[in-house]
């Protein structure tokens, strides 16, 4: 079967995470992503700690053939060339590769693309059907655009940190780089969507996507705007503020997240308890507001109960009963839970030098297409391997030109 972007050609010009997430999603779902990189610097990930290798996962590098775990990750399903776009060599054989694919990806901070003579402006010039698509951390317009941000500084800018933490800590990140995450799924479903746009008219068009935009758009869903008139804290820790209860209990021998948005559910948990009668005589109990407002109760009611229970004592109670429930897994129970082993969402992770897999995870696909299966079943490329092949077949140059190219520092 064909995959679901099958002839799709995609230059892929980013680095670290959110440009990589992007192009990642894309060549699993089977679209030709070819990566360039700098002859001299190469990609930043690529040979930087923590290394993978036959002896395992390290901060130091082990063996000659150790590479970067985050490269090896992020680059699945791509091929690498390497090309100097700051050289008007470079910039030439990269508007060669331009004439003949679809969509050119950038994560430079705003205006670099613009400085190299490649911009949307530019390219369209060359192949009018092209679609670019730039994510930064800001954006490309208003008037902190040319901030420069990592994902810790988006998460903050955009009230993420200052909402995540109990109400009596220090404000917190998110476990891990969601801002670069989210903007790389942001822009892959943008480039398709301007592909789908292309197909239905013949024009290509430019993608501007920040990573504040991107995680502002899904934090503020929630009404924190109200949490003043409300009388609420900014940080709620594990709880929300439309439910009761909501949060992360102690077992006898763990954790378990336990959360009710119905009334059903709610009634459901306190027949679970052995507390069906409770209302009876407390009504307020019945009441999702009163509940809200008096969390504290509320869980301590549900703490007295889980005293003597075992944490998968209380998830096949609560299984049986509709109530929602989960284990709070540690990494290591996470990698061994069934139900991603069964969705195929840990595979192992191949380093291209040694040929040989490593002592490290990586994940699956995470949509499952019923007609055009995606995948990462290619390995990340060794940096610059495909540079000949590429440049011939794509960019029609012959191999004393690549010759010349590589004797210049060009490639």
């Amino acid at each position: 079967m064909k995959t679901l972007l099958d002839g799709v050609v995609v230059l892929d010009l980013t680095r670290f995470f959110s440009g990589p997430q992007c192009t990642l999603l894309l060549a699993g779902m089977g679209a030709e992503v070819i990566k360039i990189d700098d002859p001299r610097s190469g990609d930043p990930t690529a040979f930087a700690p923590p290394f993978a290798g036959a002896s395992g996962t390290s901060f130091v590098k082990q063996t000659e053939h150790d590479m970067g775990l985050a490269y090896l990750k992020r680059q699945r399903g791509k091929k690498s060339i390497t090309l100097d776009l700051k050289s008007k060599a470079g910039i030439e054989v990269f508007l060669e590769l331009v004439e003949t694919a679809d969509v050119v990806v950038d994560n430079f901070s705003s205006g670099v693309m613009a400085r190299l003579g490649i911009d949307y402006a530019s390219l369209a010039k060359v192949n009018p059907s092209i679609v670019c698509c730039s994510l930064t951390g800001y954006g490309q317009t208003g008037p902190d655009r040319d901030a420069k941000a990592y994902d810790l500084m988006v998460q903050a800018a955009v009230g993420l940190v200052g909402l995540s933490g109990t109400p009596e800590g220090p404000p917190a990140k998110a476990a891990t780089a969601m801002s670069d995450a989210i903007s790389g799924v942001f822009a892959a479903t943008g480039i398709v969507s301007a592909l789908f746009h292309r197909q239905k008219t013949g024009h290509g068009q430019a993608i501007d996507v920040s990573m504040a935009d991107c995680l502002f758009s899904l934090i503020f869903d929630e009404p924190i705007d109200c949490y003043r008139q409300l009388g609420l804290q900014p940080r709620q820790g594990n709880r929300i503020m439309r439910f009761s209860p909501f949060n992360v209990y102690r077992t006898r021998d763990g954790w378990v997240a336990i959360g009710t948005a119905t009334a059903a559910e709610w009634l459901a948990l306190l027949r679970a308890m052995g507390q069906s009668e409770l209302p009876t005589s407390r009504p307020e109990l019945l009441e999702t507001s009163w509940r809200i407002s008096n969390n504290g109760e509320v869980d301590a009611l549900i703490d007295a109960w889980l005293h003597d229970l075992t944490s998968a004592e209380v998830l096949n109670q609560l299984g049986q009963t509709g109530v929602p429930c989960s284990l709070v897994r540690s990494i290591d129970d996470v990698l061994a839970w069934d139900q991603l082993r069964a969705r195929e969402m840990i595979v192992p992770l191949t380093n291209p030098l040694s040929g040989a897999t490593v002592q490290a995870g990586a994940p699956g696909f995470p949509i499952k297409f019923s007609h055009t299966p995606a995948s990462y079943a290619v390995p990340a490329p060794i940096p610059g391997s495909h540079t000949d092949a590429i440049l011939a077949q794509r960019a029609g140059l012959t191999e004393t030109r690549i010759q010349q190219l590589r004797a210049d520092g060009v490639i």
